[in-house]
């Protein structure tokens, strides 16, 4: 049994059956981040994971149907974050995954350092715009631009609770790639694995998936191109797969 508060609804996870309290007047999980629960790599049974910035816990969700490892998700704003810990009771995954309230800047505060094998993140896309350019809900300005924190404060969040040979992954716009590789190697997280995703073929990719492991040791990997859609405008096999499970 769930309680769900003004205009929430509970959304189908069904690759995983699970649900997830989502509401529209805060901002919603997209493919981005089944994308980016689907290209981290994971621990089965032992191990720790943090992800940052984890909205209403898309992501924690996502993972737990993967592993059975303990799950971390850290969120700033407070009705995302109680959003999360209720569809996380209501899946019965409370043992395993647990959300922390806290900013990513001040990640020494809430996570242990040099403690956790992997880190997941699906941060702000967009760098700070004028305040009459921002969405005006406040939740999905959070959500999309850096005004609470930067690509850099992310970055370097992630390899703070990071082992020596722990791995990161981000999912991001491929404008931003020389900005990220940068930033990865310049916080010991060693750019090791990236794909790109497009909306279908003969298009620009339009999401990037890339993955680093910290103190590693430079040897980039691209993976196949991964389209979202197919000729007939329909989910490719790939993709329909991660949202609706095998047939």
């Amino acid at each position: 049994m769930v309680v769900l508060k003004d205009d929430e609804r509970l959304d189908y996870l069904l690759a995983e059956n699970m649900r997830i309290i989502q509401s529209p007047s805060v901002f919603s999980f997209s493919l981005d981040a089944v994308l980016l629960a689907r290209f981290s790599y994971l621990p089965l049974k032992r191990g720790k994971v943090v992800d940052l910035c984890s909205g209403n816990g898309i992501i924690p969700l996502l993972l737990s149907a993967r592993t059975s490892v303990e799950i971390t998700g850290v969120e700033i704003q407070e009705r995302l974050l109680d959003m999360a810990e209720r569809s996380i009771r209501y899946n019965g995954v409370e043992d395993q995954v647990t959300m922390k309230l806290g900013d990513v800047k001040e990640i020494n505060k809430l996570l242990h350092h040099s403690h956790y094998d992997v880190v997941t993140c699906n941060p702000p896309y967009f760098e700070t715009v004028p305040t009459s350019m921002q969405n005006l809900n406040e939740h999905y300005t959070i959500a999309r631009h850096e005004v609470l924190c930067t690509l850099e404060d992310t970055i370097q969040a992630a390899s703070y609770p990071l082992k020596q040979g722990g791995k990161a992954s981000f999912v991001h716009r491929p404008g931003r790639l020389m900005d990220i590789l940068s930033l990865m190697r310049k916080h010991r997280l060693e750019p090791k694995r990236m794909r790109l995703v497009y909306p279908r073929e003969g298009k620009e990719a339009n999401t990037l998936l890339i993955e680093g492991i910290k103190d590693g040791k430079p040897d980039l990997k691209i993976l196949p191109p991964l389209f979202v859609y197919n000729e007939n405008n329909e989910y490719s096999q790939e993709v329909y797969e991660m949202l609706y499970g095998k047939e």
